[in-house]
């Protein structure tokens, strides 16, 4: 990285600097804006152990960011572990080593190729125990957590009584003070894998871009009938306690009207829904009549007959068919009318 007179730049004397720092001490990660991953020498954490488990509901994504704990943790050294099925795995020991290859052909993927479940005995005291007994045996230390706002309050907690936990497991014999001192802390790193896009500290959760796409296609797949029939249709979306998917799903698609748990509605909604739904159509029939005033030659007849069908036609809500409608009242009649 030098200029076109050979000599060294900023960037190339800021990497200089960098590969020094980690020469000195290995463990020492100094990021580098604008060029990740550069700072990461390769091999830099061996002799580290990293165990990566989804949990909770699935999402598009989680299988790309298995793959890139996977591959990462192998590029700096680390011995990297699968824990299927969430915690259920964690508490039965369902765990196996990850290798490079495992890792391929899982990003076009829909939902966790590592399978994630719900787990009732993680939620004792006995349970958890269970688990951590199995992290100590595989020398675990290090955990990467995808999934929503249970998934990783859980692991938090878990990481809160890991001391005691490892107590317990030395009082109880079933694990040795050597095996103790190796894993004396739990270090958690939380991936927020959730459609709802509920976490804070995260612009887009995984999860969330895709299925707002879905919704997308969904509605781009009924709007044809509620435009054939003059229906009107609500769409119900997930997301639970956060609007995001529903706002900007109706911001997406020109809704009329949106309902998100941030912004209750008042109690007179269906009112204002109708009345802003006649709005429009009356906006169209006083476009359309302005227009029409505006043509020379527009008999009082005429024009009549054109106020009287625009009326027929916004009650029976065939809106989308006035300006045929006006085509026939000011075309049509007349040349049927004169013969």
């Amino acid at each position: 990285m030098a200029d076109h007179t050979g000599r060294s730049t900023p960037k190339k004397r800021e990497l200089v600097r960098l590969e020094s720092t980690i020469e000195a001490d290995p463990m020492k990660v100094v990021p580098l804006m604008g060029s990740e991953g550069e700072s990461f020498r390769q091999g830099c954490y061996a002799g580290k152990t990293i165990a990566v488990f989804t949990s909770g509901g699935d999402a598009q994504g989680m299988n790309a960011a298995v793959r890139a704990v996977v591959r990462m943790g192998i590029y700096v050294g680390c011995k990297v572990y699968y824990i299927n099925e969430g915690y259920q795995g964690m508490v039965d020991g369902n765990i196996n080593e990850a290798t490079w290859n495992s890792a391929s052909g899982i990003v076009e993927r829909g939902g966790t190729v590592i399978g994630s479940a719900r787990c009732m005995e993680f939620r004792e005291r006995e349970g958890r125990k269970r688990a951590a007994l199995n992290l100590v045996q595989r020398g675990i230390s290090n955990l990467v957590v995808i999934g929503g706002d249970g998934s990783l309050t859980g692991a938090n907690e878990f990481r809160l009584e890991w001391s005691s936990l490892l107590d317990d497991l030395l009082g109880d014999g079933k694990i040795t003070p050597e095996q103790k001192e190796a894993c004396i802390n739990l270090n958690v790193v939380g991936m927020v894998g959730s459609i709802d896009n509920d976490f804070c500290g995260t612009d887009m959760t995984i999860g969330a871009d895709s299925a707002l796409h879905r919704i997308m296609e969904a509605v781009d797949a009924i709007s044809t009938t509620a435009h054939s029939h003059q229906r009107t249709f609500v769409l119900e979306v997930m997301g639970r306690h956060c609007g995001y998917l529903a706002l900007v799903a109706a911001i997406s698609s020109e809704a009329e009207y949106v309902f998100i748990p941030e912004w209750p509605p008042l109690t007179t909604w269906p009112d204002q829904l109708c009345r802003k739904l006649q709005r429009r159509v009356l906006l169209i029939v006083k476009a359309l009549l302005f227009q029409l005033k505006m043509l020379k030659g527009l008999s009082q007849k005429t024009f009549t007959r054109i106020r009287v069908s625009l009326c027929l036609a916004m009650c029976s809500g065939v809106e989308r068919l006035l300006p045929l409608i006006v085509f026939w009242a000011v075309v049509w009649v007349p040349r049927l009318s004169s013969r």
